[in-house]
């Protein structure tokens, strides 16, 4: 049961769609949200963060046709996020001419997040079709948030709204780029997708 209240949520609807940011939890851990397709927006993240612009951010959507919309996933990759998602996995995909350099650090693909988590979903049906940004609410190198407490300082209080539903389980994302069957960051259910990648082979 969330503790998150509808005024709560429709105050961070409307701050992604000023272009604020703003601190939600997923089932990994508490998240750093603004409007993906918004440089400005995204650069304040990165801020926040005190993030080097060559790290890419990935983009959160709530489902797989949203995704679609700022992605153009393979066959093959369609397959691989009707399996795995919402989930705590990140598919490296490539990009549409929509979602701005300053998400990707000028890369052609962009990582996509449906999390798997009713207050994260809650929030991205409110703003879409607009994507928002899928970064965890830390500074760069310092460990990630599974409660609001454990969010920086500097981060809370730069961000318009924080949504707390208490602790989440922590485990980061795996990041998977499926069209060259590589696993970039091994997280939660790391062996499922690797086994998925095995019996798939494009």
């Amino acid at each position: 049961m969330s503790h998150v209240s509808e005024s709560d949520l429709d105050a961070a609807a409307a701050a992604v769609r000023d272009g604020e940011p703003v601190v939600y939890p997923t089932e990994t851990v508490y998240g750093l949200g603004a409007d993906a397709l918004d440089p400005a927006a995204v650069e304040r993240v990165f801020d926040l963060k005190g993030r080097a612009r060559d790290r890419p951010i990935s983009l959160a959507v709530p489902d797989v046709a949203a995704a679609r919309r700022y992605a153009r996933p393979t066959e093959r990759e369609l397959d691989f996020m009707r399996a795995f998602l919402p989930g705590p996995v990140t598919v490296v995909v490539e990009r549409r001419e929509a979602v701005p350099d300053a998400l990707t650090g000028g890369r052609e693909r962009v990582g996509v997040r449906i999390p798997d988590h009713p207050v994260a979903l809650d929030l991205l049906r409110r703003v879409a079709p607009t994507p928002v940004t899928a970064t965890s609410a830390n500074r760069s190198g310092a460990g990630s948030a599974r409660r609001v407490a454990d969010v920086h300082p500097t981060v809370r209080e730069g961000v318009a709204v924080v949504l707390d539903d208490g602790e989440t389980p922590g485990t980061e994302s795996t990041v998977v780029n499926v069209s060259a069957g590589t696993i970039h960051r091994r997280g939660a259910n790391a062996d499922a997708i690797e086994a998925w990648l095995a019996d798939h082979r494009g």
